[in-house]
């Protein structure tokens, strides 16, 4: 049998070339030599009788043949990448790297028994957490999802809720001893409260409360202020220190075993919800998309 496509390998390194810019880039990238990447590109040429690239002492250029081999390697490539996943879909074992990345509530109170399931199913799957208040860029930074808190901005990303997350309003009995319970939400402002900034603005992340049947969003200030780690409030709070709002399913083992104690109760019922967030391409691993199913319908 004759073997037609034997220089696949010189079109991978011209398209390796394209995207890192420079023959000593690509090389780096690929773990070999600018000479063996010139000798790829030059055998390719030599097979399609055209010149693909005008190469200066300081930059890259294509000619017009090859902006359009470019373009049509890409696309076959991009085909080929396609059908591999598809295969992969089918198959009994997946395995490959998904990269996620969780605000810290959820990524300490509700994504490990989310992923537990998941990596029991999957143990040849490569999963790197990301756990931050920071919101990341998923493009940039490489990462397949993310968990987002909140309402979201119309980004071009998918976004699936995951849950609309109970708040509850907490102190220690020892503060409580101490400062007297709160009987209205105008006493909040006579008590130490705990308030987290928030890192894209800096500014104290308001307290959700339901008055009447309206919602109303309170600002609490306090000489003490927690940034990065917004968990930072409830360990505060569980000392004694003050007043904090935070997630039900952060909260409410402590009020179990009374080390916290709620709060007017009866300004309660506000949620938040936590979605998550990926880009819409085409090209996600096999790996990617059962782990996006798996978050997003735990049960199914």
């Amino acid at each position: 049998m004759v073997r037609n496509f034997e220089y696949l390998g010189d079109v991978e390194v011209f398209l390796a070339v394209m995207e890192h810019g420079s023959f000593t880039a690509a090389a780096v990238a690929l773990s070999t030599t600018a000479s063996v990447l010139s000798r790829a590109v030059a055998r390719l040429e030599a097979r399609l009788g055209q010149q693909l690239m005008r190469r200066t002492t300081r930059r890259i250029g294509l000619t017009d043949a090859g902006r359009r081999y470019l373009e049509q390697a890409r696309g076959a490539f991009d085909q080929l990448k396609e059908a591999e996943q598809e295969a992969q879909s089918h198959s009994t074992v997946l395995s490959g790297q998904v990269r996620i990345s969780a605000p810290t509530t959820f990524g300490h109170y509700r994504l490990p028994s989310l992923l537990k399931p998941f990596l029991a199913r999957h143990p040849q799957v490569r999963l790197e957490l990301n756990i931050t208040n920071r919101n990341v860029d998923l493009v940039a930074e490489g990462f397949d999802m993310a968990i987002r808190l909140g309402s979201l901005p119309d980004s071009g990303f998918i976004a699936r809720k995951l849950e609309d997350a109970p708040l509850r309003l907490v102190a220690a009995p020892d503060y409580l001893k101490r400062a007297g319970v709160p009987a209205t939400l105008e006493d909040l402002a006579r008590h130490t409260c705990l308030p987290f900034i928030l890192p894209r603005t800096g500014k104290h992340a308001a307290w959700s409360f339901c008055i009447d049947g309206e919602q109303v969003e309170w600002q609490p200030s306090s000489v003490l202020e927690v940034s990065d780690d917004v968990l930072g409030t409830v360990a505060m709070a569980e000392q004694g220190i003050g007043i904090c709002q935070s997630y039900d399913f952060v909260v409410r083992e402590r009020l179990a075993n009374g080390s916290l104690v709620e709060l007017l109760p009866e300004l309660g019922g506000r949620t938040r919800p936590f979605s998550l967030v990926y880009a819409p391409h085409r090209h996600q691993s096999a790996a990617v998309r059962a782990l996006i199913a798996a978050l997003a319908d735990p049960a199914g």
